[in-house]
């Protein structure tokens, strides 16, 4: 047989599918800068029309230069590229250091979705004020809104400027219908609203879905007032759930609302008051998503049949329920007859939830216990409070942030050794030095390595000396 040939394949005698594969797997600016002007038959594929119909322009080629003037990149898409597709385009994805260049060198007839992403609140907020090509794209063309604030925690963001941020959008985005705006909550201790009341003063007649992040439980009540009165799902991440200064009861009918996912780590007092209050008045829910955590004082853990007598048994459409709920008790009395892990479990399956998983911890402290319960497959980023009694079996395709700081050092070996576990999605482990070291054999062996190599953030709460091979082991930090 002559294979003689087949070193001489060239790129350009693949087929036109395969070459749209290849196109699709790499950054659509790094395309556009190297194969346009190329040939004929490149910049047929890199300029179709079902190709840049989602044009997206973040890149790591972009991000070496600060400015969008002096970019040869930028210039080459804004000056040659821009007007040969803008009309093709429907949904637009740019950093806000090019936004407002991209907008003066076309218009995008076609536009109705718009992602801005790594957006300083100032500048956005500039924009929304003073740019008038680009906020008469937004009044008259988007339906979906996504914008990804920059910086680390919120507490850095000048006072009400998120607020102000929406209070804008709401108020030129006439068509839109889908708005995700996206700041971290990494501050836990947080408390000041972020809302402070200002939403109250703009209606929207078209948004019928929100996700957001916010502080405090008020700015979920806030969203919830009635002014937004097409909004159907809502996916909240709130900072802290506290004692609200709104009342639960005065907030409008909620009968509109068909999906609610409402995440909150941070631990809370107030489940009983202000969490399941609220969840009774959604008698419309068709989705539920819910992760908390909830300090239970004097009660017992929180269970199937405390859900289903809690909120479940008013939500008569709900169809479908994901949920991770983390009870930490404080028995103070030593009173309370703590259910097993088997009554956790039939608790469940006497509602009808047959696929769930749980563990618990009796007597952590003196008088303290704490349970975990959650639906499986497992769909949340985060797994807090793994525990000794964790009984394995579990799949965390999802997870993100994983807390190893009270388990035995075999659980670490369990979740850590790609054998065991393959955690595709793990960028923050939080854990103690002497485990880590100890299960990668001071950073050395292969079979946390993978797993490890991936991670973006280290939480390590003692004082430690990295050794040689640490960074190597960690070459995402």
């Amino acid at each position: 047989m002559n294979t003689s040939n087949n070193n001489n394949i060239n790129i350009l005698d693949l087929p036109d599918e395969i070459l749209l594969i290849i196109l699709n797997e790499l950054d659509m600016v790094d395309v556009f800068y190297s194969f346009v002007n190329l040939n004929k038959r490149f910049d047929r594929l890199a300029l179709d029309p079902f190709y840049v119909q989602h044009l997206d322009l973040r890149s790591k080629t972009l991000k070496n230069h600060n400015s969008a003037v002096d970019n040869p990149v930028f210039n080459q898409i804004y000056i040659n590229i821009l007007p040969q597709i803008h009309h093709n385009v429907n949904k637009l994805t740019v950093e806000s250091l090019f936004m407002k260049f991209i907008f003066e060198a076309v218009d995008f007839s076609q536009l109705h979705s718009l992602s801005l992403v790594n957006c300083q609140s100032e500048t956005l907020l500039q924009y929304l004020t003073s740019n008038i090509r680009f906020c008469r794209v937004l009044s008259n063309q988007i339906t979906h809104l996504k914008v990804e604030i920059k910086g680390d925690i919120i507490v850095k963001l000048p006072d009400g400027i998120v607020s102000d941020l929406f209070s804008l959008i709401l108020f030129l985005a006439k068509h839109l219908t889908d708005l995700t705006i996206n700041q971290s909550l990494c501050d836990r201790n947080l408390m000041n609203s972020t809302f402070n009341g200002i939403l109250m003063n703009h209606v929207s007649l078209t948004l019928t879905k929100l996700k957001i992040n916010v502080n405090t439980f008020d700015d979920c009540l806030y969203i919830l007032n009635g002014y937004l009165i097409c909004l159907s799902t809502l996916i909240i991440n709130i900072n802290r759930i506290g004692n609200p200064s709104l009342n639960i009861n005065d907030i409008a009918q909620l009968s509109k609302l068909k999906c609610l996912s409402l995440i909150s780590p941070a631990s809370t007092c107030v489940y009983e008051k202000r969490v399941v209050p609220l969840l009774r008045q959604m008698l419309n829910l068709e989705e539920l998503t819910l992760f908390l955590s909830v300090i239970r004082n004097n009660l017992p853990y929180i269970d199937g049949t405390h859900l289903y007598n809690d909120f479940l048994v008013y939500m008569s459409r709900l169809n479908k329920f994901t949920f991770s709920i983390y009870s930490l008790v404080h028995d103070n009395y030593d009173k309370i007859d703590l259910p097993s892990h088997d009554d956790i479990q039939n608790s469940f399956i006497k509602i009808g939830h047959q696929h769930i998983g749980s563990y618990v911890d009796v007597k952590l402290m003196t008088t303290r216990s704490r349970c975990h319960v959650y639906s499986l497959p497992y769909h949340f980023n985060n797994f807090f409070g793994l525990s000794n009694s964790y009984q394995g079996g579990d799949k965390f395709d999802k997870v993100r942030c994983w807390q190893l700081r009270l388990v035995h050092i075999d659980y670490v070996e369990q979740f850590l050794f790609e054998t065991n576990t393959r955690l595709p999605q793990l960028k923050n482990l939080d854990i103690k030095y002497e485990l880590l070291a100890i299960v990668t054999d001071n950073f050395t062996n292969n079979a946390a390595r993978l797993n490890c190599s991936q991670l973006q953030n280290l939480i390590i709460n003692e004082p430690f000396v990295r050794p040689e091979n640490f960074h190597s082991y960690f070459p995402s930090l």
